[in-house]
Parts: structure tokens; sequence; C-alpha cells
């Protein structure tokens, strides 16, 4: 684990909610100087405690405005197996986050499409790779709350 004080964790909670913020905001905020903030960002980031900067879109910029929640069950856990399904999720565009789980589902997956349509042919191509047993799929009606953010 790496070695950080409570002003590393105001850096990364405050980054978490705003990456945008300069080393002069962090340092009216969290009581340093700007080029102490700016050592402790760079310190962070080499750490790899800050993992990357990202915008987060609204669905109707890249008109995927259907967001679906998928649950994977593989016919087998052989390494072989699992292997294929992870190069398949890390092409497939439309999968925005995946996760290996515990419980029923083997995998849960996170992804966006435009529409009805793709959802089907993503499962679809999800059966055609002849890696999954079950899958269970949940329409997300309404995001309250993303990346510890409350919309």
């Amino acid at each position: 684990m790496a070695n950080i004080d409570e002003y590393d964790v105001k850096i990364l909670t405050l980054l978490q909610e705003n990456g945008r913020l300069t080393n002069q905001e962090l340092s009216d905020i969290v009581g340093l100087s700007p080029s102490q903030c700016s050592r402790r960002r760079i310190s962070l980031e080499q750490q790899q405690l800050i993992l990357g900067y990202h915008a987060r879109l609204s669905p109707k910029a890249l008109k995927q405005e259907i967001m679906a929640m998928i649950e994977i069950k593989l016919t087998s856990h052989e390494d072989e197996n699992s292997s294929q399904f992870h190069s398949f999720i890390a092409n497939e565009q439309t999968i925005i986050d995946a996760y290996k789980t515990t419980g029923e589902a083997d995998y849960s997956l996170k992804m966006v499409v435009e529409d009805l349509t793709h959802l089907n042919d993503l499962i679809s191509r999800l059966f055609q790779t002849k890696l999954i047993s079950h899958i269970k799929t949940s329409i997300v009606l309404d995001r309250i709350k993303e990346n510890g953010i409350a919309i």
C-alpha cells in the first residue's frame, strides 16, 4: 500500500469529484501550496492511485441512450473459456464496465447502446461465442448515482 496522508486522501477525493481541478484550486481547498499539490498529484499518479482522468458524458452525447446491466454465466471456467470471454469484452465497445463476480453470475457487465436492436445484437453475439450458458439482462430506467456522484 502506498504511503499516503490526509492531504493525499483529500486530493484524491476532490479529483474523483472533479478531475479538472487545477493545482491552484486544490491548493485553495486543501491548504497546501500549488506546487505541493502538483508534486502530490504527480506522486499519486506515479503510484497508480490515480489511474486516469475521464469526462462523464450524457448518454445522448454518443447516441447511447439504452443502458443495461448483464449478468453472465459461462459454460465452463477453464482458462481458455475465460480468456476468450475476456478478449470478447475487451474488444466490444458497447461494454463499458465488466466485473468478475461471486454468486449466481460469473460476470456482471454494464453496457450502453443506441437502441434495443443493438442490445439484441450484442446478446446474440455473446451467445454465438458458445462460452455463455446463461444471460440475465436488466434495462436501466434511471441513473441515480454514478461514480460516487448523485445525478
